[in-house]
């Protein structure tokens, strides 16, 4: 007892559309996770695409469900919601968290903390 048969060609096109970019790019930030050779570069892949692999595929459900009418699509705003807020705050205290400890054990391949503009060169 699907309601999929009663979904017009034209949505269900474009729902299968949506479903296979966003897999498609959940794919490709979960491959750039494993192949991507340092912590700071496995950061941005997972984050940009699987967020963005996310939004096509609840894109995809708000619109099976809206042309359905079946219900109300207040649960796939939220997951947008959610998932947009929190996946660059998780970036930014994971990178600063790596940073922190790449620069306490003198990793030389990590910047130095630089200097503001304001404080003077102790020469």
């Amino acid at each position: 007892m699907s309601h999929m048969t009663d979904l017009p060609s034209w949505a269900a096109i474009v729902v299968c559309g949506l479903l296979l970019l966003g897999a498609a790019m959940t794919l490709i930030g979960s491959l750039g996770l494993l192949r991507l050779p340092s912590f700071y570069d496995r950061l941005h892949a997972p984050t940009i695409a699987t967020s963005g692999g996310t939004i096509l595929i609840c894109l995809a459900s708000m619109l099976c469900f809206a042309v359905l009418q079946s219900r109300w699509i207040f649960h796939e705003m939220l997951i947008i919601f959610f998932v947009t807020v929190t996946t660059p705050v998780t970036l930014m205290l994971l990178g600063q968290a790596a940073l922190y400890r790449d620069r306490v054990e003198d990793r030389r391949d990590v910047p130095h903390k630089s200097k503001p503009a304001s404080e003077p060169d102790a020469e």
